[in-house]
């Protein structure tokens, strides 16, 4: 039960690039596949998944730069990948400065 009330909350205050990528995410906006956001795989949280291709997308800010947070997220992003996903991730400023690029490789990686 904490997990969904963790996801819940998440939702709710999301940063303003996670609202961005998900207004372009949601309904299936993006080749008409389903994307959750804030949704439990195994023991982590992630930003995006699209259950039909396995697609986790991870939004970083510069928190991530920090080494203990880039090692937890190399971490993760194994994990993820022994659970049979590929795992993209995106800088916030790449979703600012060059969102056609980000959906190209969206797109390239289904």
């Amino acid at each position: 039960m904490r997990d969904i009330n963790f996801s819940r909350k998440l939702r709710k205050n999301q940063t303003p690039w996670e609202a961005k990528l998900w207004e372009l995410l949601r309904d299936r906006r993006f080749q008409h596949l389903k994307f959750r956001r804030q949704h439990k795989l195994g023991r982590y949280i992630v930003d995006f998944y699209c259950p039909e291709k396995r697609l986790v997308i991870e939004l970083d800010g510069g928190q991530h730069n920090e080494q203990r947070v880039s090692v937890a997220d190399q971490k993760r992003q194994a994990h993820l990948e022994s659970m049979g996903c590929k795992v993209l991730r995106f800088w916030n400023n790449e979703l600012d400065e060059n969102i056609f690029g980000v959906f190209q490789k969206i797109l390239a990686n289904l």
